[in-house]
């Protein structure tokens, strides 16, 4: 580690105690080391903003233990086929007018066909024909799909992780940890920025919280965005009843995460609807600097636009999207 605390070293040889020690450190001292470097390389006062579409909705084939868009479950949730392309890209002007700058579109496939990721490429340039990032989310590739989707002119591939390797069998069963580093790796290989996370408060330990961070940090560049999700829990899926994680805890994780990967954007994604504002400020304060914006997080709930604003405002901060150091 850095003795001074102000200088970042970006590193891809984390260890499993050095993090820990960082969980471990006091919850002032770890604010400060994860603030500091984060003002090495973006404004502290600038959140950049995303909006994210479901596309297609429920009736996967996967048996994430999270997810109330699994077959699997009886969570309640409505399948929905494919979205016209018209229909997306009224989604997208909104999102725009309400200060998103980059659009994400996920879909409930284990993979998708070639003729569905024919479909979403129309979506992609339809996206950036209106000034925005885009991001898709659709599950594992083929080369030749990443290689479409590229060509498309797509900005951002997430494929989260989910958890530490070592948790992974606890969640799902339906794909391997392999799989996804693979999937990573594909997209990275061709060139198209990376959007990778997890979610915490699914019952893992803290070292399975810290395994999470070091793989995502020891991979061969950092991911270019990391969304860190804290479980929404949906009445039919396994994991409705888990014991909720300690904010404090999962601020801590958002420092790591900063930490750990000093230049990527750290994002609050799902599980921003139970966070009260000091929280989310507290997150901030740890290096988060990326919001997923609107009332909807695919199908869970999500802070209205206007609470989003409200908050920016009393916080001082604004939309934006500079990085000081790429």
């Amino acid at each position: 580690m850095s003795a001074n605390p102000a200088i970042s070293t970006i590193r891809h040889d984390w260890r499993t105690e050095e993090v820990q020690a960082l969980f471990a450190l006091p919850f002032n001292d770890l604010i400060f080391r994860a603030q500091s470097i984060h003002r090495e390389h973006f404004d502290p006062n600038e959140i950049q903003i995303s909006s994210l579409l479901s596309i297609k909705t429920g009736s996967c084939s996967e048996d994430c233990a999270y997810c109330p868009q699994s077959a699997r479950y009886d969570a309640d949730l409505q399948p929905e086929a494919l979205m016209p392309v018209d229909d997306v890209l009224k989604a997208a002007r909104r999102a725009k007018d309400e200060g998103a700058s980059r659009f994400c579109m996920g879909a409930a496939w284990r993979q998708p066909k070639d003729k569905d990721v024919a479909r979403v490429v129309e979506m992609i340039q339809g996206v950036k024909a209106l000034g925005m990032e885009t991001c898709v989310t659709l599950g594992m590739l083929t080369d030749t799909q990443t290689a479409t989707l590229k060509e498309a002119g797509l900005d951002y591939y997430n494929h989260n992780l989910d958890t530490s390797e070592d948790y992974y069998s606890e969640i799902i069963t339906t794909r391997s940890y392999q799989d996804r580093l693979d999937t990573l790796a594909r997209v990275r290989d061709a060139g198209i920025n990376v959007c990778c996370g997890g979610i915490v408060g699914m019952g893992e330990s803290e070292q399975d919280r810290a395994k999470l961070l070091i793989e995502l940090a020891n991979l061969p560049k950092h991911p270019e965005s990391v969304p860190i999700n804290m479980l929404v829990q949906v009445e039919g899926t396994p994991l409705n009843g888990t014991e909720k994680l300690d904010p404090i805890v999962f601020i801590r994780t958002i420092a790591v995460a900063r930490i750990l990967m000093p230049t990527s954007r750290v994002r609050l994604s799902a599980g921003r609807n139970a966070m009260s504002d000091e929280m989310q400020a507290l997150c901030f304060l740890a290096g988060a600097n990326s919001i997923f914006y609107g009332e909807k997080l695919l199908t869970t709930d999500n802070p209205m636009t206007n609470q989003d604003l409200a908050l920016f405002e009393r916080l001082g901060v604004r939309s934006g999207g500079s990085c000081h150091v790429q």
